[in-house]
């Protein structure tokens, strides 16, 4: 990968940052009597499939929250990381839209190499990842379920993955 398609990355994830910027208020009855995003969730940690994953979610704000993706297999181990931004679902209690951006590291053996040819000589994948999905917050259960595709870019090793699914957390 030239220095001219990274320098492009680089421009177009920070005009999407400014495209992104707006603010977001989760417009429930919940937020409107305590401000206070589904019922005071405010942290959660789980297990996402599709990459087998654990899933930690903590909100900064009602609507923005970062999220850590990490999972292991024998052929190595990769950690996301991703910032979020949140909107309800209207007429639906509990139940956001999200989407975001960031980036993963990885760490692959050389096995991985082998049994995966389109990817370089590195043992190491750095890049970016986009997320989208909804997220739901079970009432009066300390439960989150969420449904999301995140798309992953990788520089080094030059591939692109799609990867999400559905996650399990508890929330606290």
């Amino acid at each position: 990968m030239s220095k001219k398609h990274i320098i492009t990355a680089i421009i177009c994830c920070l005009f999407a940052t400014g495209l992104f910027a707006q603010k977001f208020t989760i417009d429930t009855t919940i937020n409107r009597q305590q401000h206070l995003y589904a019922e005071g969730y405010r942290s959660a940690i789980g297990v996402k499939m599709f990459p087998g994953a654990i899933s930690f979610k903590k909100f900064t704000q009602n609507n923005k929250a970062f999220e850590a993706i990490g999972y292991i297999t024998l052929d190595g181990l990769s950690l996301s990381l991703l910032k979020e931004f949140y909107a309800p679902v209207n007429d639906v209690d509990q139940l956001t839209w999200f989407y975001g951006y960031g980036g993963h590291l990885g760490i692959w053996s050389d096995e991985f190499k082998r049994t995966n040819l389109g990817t370089s000589n590195s043992n190491i994948a750095v890049g970016f990842d986009g997320i989208i999905g909804l997220d739901y917050k079970i009432k009066n259960a300390p439960i989150n379920l969420s449904f999301d595709w995140q798309p992953s870019f990788s520089i080094i090793q030059a591939y692109f993955k799609n990867q999400g699914g559905i996650g399990v957390r508890y929330t606290f």
